[in-house]
């Protein structure tokens, strides 16, 4: 019999962050022999194993078309399943089943898994065949698909048994009762525990290209209830890649029978054994020995349909093209913004389930709203109340005032954002690296001023690079002290900071949605290599104002190719300052590295840009995003943080 190891599950019920491709020098430091491999387990190890590299070491099974479509079929014939169902593959890793599926016209098909890159390679993938699926992040747990609204749930791939705690598994279950409609179909697609328990390798290896190989280790955990995995991958030419443990829970159909039959599943059949093909034929692991389980959702009374909001019609606040804006070039409102609105109503229009209507006459904003109040308020007034930067704030505290519900960060949040010095010291907290700063209020005849340069002055409150041009970054005292003394002249009070200018590379992470229920973007890189070399590489006043401007044309924006510890280091920094700010909804953040690679805060920005060229967009669209559903999903985090 060939040695049977036990490879990570073919999907995550739960998650982790992407990553790219480890670099040819990235080595991961490892434990060497170990002798209890339960010690060393993560109590949320699914967080971190599902990348490039699991699709490396499980390629042979679950990258294979054979099986997919085999599975489909099952699922198509057990279930009796059509086109026109409304289908949730949860836990769907890169999308295979999804994609089957939509390939054979089933037309209502939603992917559902917490990896954010194999979410990603799935969009990408969907959109490369031409294929209408919706793929979305979020935990197996806790979901967010409306209650009662699919005919079938499936969890294919060996993606069930995950977590620690039995309990959490049975949330698992409660979710998909929940999303169910009235006796909906549920596929489980699970190891067969019982004959796994008997039949696994201590110890296996195989090679999984050319130049990577596999080293395996097994053991059952202390009660006997999970498989104990390691797996140590090695690049042949540099050494090992990755040492990682993982578990999953045993169960057998009884145990199966027994639990979705205490939550009121109906109809719970056992359709024999699920076995897979290898294009390697080595290593089938967990895969080699599974269960084909179908249930029916218990039946359920229609509801009296709940009073709820009326929430379709939206208010979409922005800036007054009619009076002055002292931020745009010009002081007002030019052709490129009026061309920004135009793009967005456009975009809008492509939701139909919300009627717009559009509020930019600030003169009468008060009375209009306190006459007619909107059920929501899109909030993309980011220029500030009357067009005053300065009173950005102002707008979502008038509307907290008359109970009006709204997207974005409320006024403490911004008041706290707009200074930067607050949130440095904030960041610090939190140990989020920042630049090294020196706060000046230009008042202060006795000021220490920094020693260090390069070195990078702005204001310290404002907005839209207001106060930053190329003259910003000075390279001794002589140019720091002209500098300050223009900003003087031309924003009179305005504290400064002098901060260490970073030279290395920028990036920005945006999160779309709120703390627990997060969707990551793929981060950006300011690609500032075609700017002229006599400019320094700032993103300053005219790369977002004009358009003549060597900032505004010679500056690119790319998808930046991080390292998976840098990307998990970023999202981590990103995620805290966003809950401990309060920022809501959506939020941008910009970091820099300085020159010995450590990468620092730059700016927090709640409610950031919501132009379709701005950063926000172009993250979303390297995930396969468009401008309107970037849109919708702003309006629809706020709905589900509002409850409406």
């Amino acid at each position: 019999m060939d040695s049977v190891s036990l490879k990570p599950p073919a999907k995550v019920a739960a998650g982790r962050p992407p990553s790219s491709k480890r670099g040819k020098n990235a080595l991961s430091r490892t434990l060497g022999p170990v002798s209890d491999l339960e010690r060393h387990l993560p109590q949320e190890w699914w967080r971190d194993l599902f990348n490039s590299l699991y699709l490396k070491t499980d390629g042979d099974v679950v990258e294979n078309d054979q099986n997919t479509v085999r599975d489909i079929d099952l699922v198509v014939k057990t279930t009796a399943i059509q086109p026109t169902d409304q289908v949730l593959d949860l836990c769907c890793g890169q999308g295979r089943h999804s994609l089957e599926l939509a390939a054979r016209g089933f037309r209502n098909v939603t992917g559902l898994d917490r990896s954010r890159y194999l979410i990603r390679l799935a969009r990408k993938r969907a959109r490369a065949r031409g294929l209408s699926v919706t793929f979305s992040e979020g935990d197996a747990r806790r979901f967010r698909v409306p209650e009662s609204s699919k005919d079938c749930v499936m969890v294919m791939g060996n993606s069930f048994g995950y977590f620690e705690r039995e309990d959490d598994d049975v949330k698992v279950l409660e979710a998909i009762k929940k999303v169910l409609k009235s006796c909906g179909k549920l596929v489980l697609d699970l190891v067969d525990g019982d004959w796994m328990a008997k039949n696994f390798e201590p110890r296996s290896w195989e090679w999984i290209d050319q130049s990577h190989f596999v080293n395996r280790e097994r053991s059952l955990s202390s009660d006997g209830k999970r498989i104990i995995s390691r797996e140590v991958i090695t690049n042949s030419d540099i050494g090992v890649i990755a040492d990682q443990f993982y578990a999953e829970r045993l169960y057998t159909f009884e145990e199966m029978r027994r639990l979705l039959a205490q939550l009121g599943f109906a109809d719970i059949v056992l359709h024999g054994t699920v076995t897979s093909d290898s294009t390697r034929n080595q290593d089938l692991g967990m895969m080699a020995h599974r269960m084909f389980i179908t249930a029916i959702g218990p039946e359920k009374v229609a509801p009296k349909a709940p009073a709820k909001k009326d929430v379709t019609r939206v208010s979409v606040l922005m800036g007054d093209p009619r009076i002055p804006d002292a931020v745009k070039m010009g002081g007002r409102f030019n052709a490129e913004d009026l061309e920004t609105i135009n793009i967005l109503k456009t975009n809008l229009s492509k939701l139909p389930q919300f009627d717009y209507e559009y509020v930019d006459d600030h003169r009468s904003l008060i009375k209009r709203l306190i006459n007619d109040p909107p059920k929501l308020v899109l909030n993309l007034c980011d220029e500030g109340y009357a067009n005053k930067a300065i009173m950005e704030l102002h707008v979502p505290a008038l509307l907290d005032t008359l109970d009006i519900p709204y997207t974005g960060a409320g006024p403490g949040c911004l008041s706290l954002c707009y200074n930067k010095a607050n949130v440095r010291a904030i960041a610090l907290a939190l140990d989020v690296d920042v630049p090294m700063e020196t706060y000046f209020d230009p008042d202060d005849q006795a000021a220490n001023l920094p020693s260090y340069f390069p070195a990078l002055i702005k204001p310290n409150c404002g907005d839209s690079s207001v106060g930053i041009t190329q003259q910003a970054v000075v390279n001794n005292a002589v140019e720091l002290m002209a500098y300050i003394e223009r900003l003087r002249e031309e924003m009179t009070g305005v504290p400064l900071l002098i901060q260490e200018y970073l030279q290395g590379a920028e990036y920005s992470i945006g999160l779309i949605g709120n703390p627990d229920k997060f969707e990551v973007l793929p981060p950006l890189k300011v690609d500032y290599s075609g700017l002229p070399a006599e400019l320094p590489k700032i993103l300053s006043y005219e790369s977002k104002w004009d358009p003549a401007s060597p900032y505004w044309t010679d500056i690119k924006y790319r998808e930046a190719r991080l390292d998976e510890e840098t990307y998990r280091k970023l999202i981590h920094f990103s995620s805290r300052l966003f809950e401990r700010l309060e920022c809501r909804d959506y939020a941008r953040f910009d970091f820099r590295a300085d020159s010995e690679g450590t990468i620092k805060l730059l700016e927090v920005n709640p409610n950031p840009g919501w132009c379709w060229d701005g950063k926000l967009n172009l993250m979303a669209g390297f995930a396969g995003i468009e401008y309107a559903q970037l849109l919708e999903m702003i309006i629809n985090s706020a709905r589900e943080r509002i409850g409406l």
